[in-house]
């Protein structure tokens, strides 16, 4: 699994989630669209992963630039997700699609779209 990383961004993306993040992007109408990323309260495990695209950028925010699309970061998530990786797969049709890999989360749901921190 081959990796995009910034030295400041605390969320490693791997090449083929840029690849869809990309593909998703391009179906958007604003050239001012860029991807958040985060975590929210809820889902079964406490915390769920958030993923939205977005038109307005906060100062706080934390931001890169992988393959011509912004992807930022608030600064209270970075800290729920600081070194994880965000992969996307299709291989199997069960259990594709989006995977969060998160080294701070104590305990995760069965279906990994919310967790429970350390």
């Amino acid at each position: 699994m081959e990796a995009i990383t910034a030295e400041t961004f605390p969320i490693t993306i791997t090449q083929s989630a840029a690849r869809q993040i990309s593909r998703l992007r391009t179906k958007k109408q604003s050239e001012n669209v860029f991807l958040r990323l985060g975590v929210q309260g809820g889902g079964c495990s406490g915390f769920s992963y958030l993923m939205r695209f977005e038109e307005s950028v906060k100062p706080t925010d934390i931001a890169t630039d992988i393959d011509g699309t912004k992807i930022v970061v608030d600064p209270k998530s970075a800290k729920l997700l600081s070194g994880s990786t965000l992969d996307y797969n299709l291989s199997n049709l069960l259990e594709g699609g989006w995977k969060w890999t998160n080294p701070n989360a104590g305990q995760s749901c069965g279906c990994g779209t919310s967790f429970t921190p350390k």
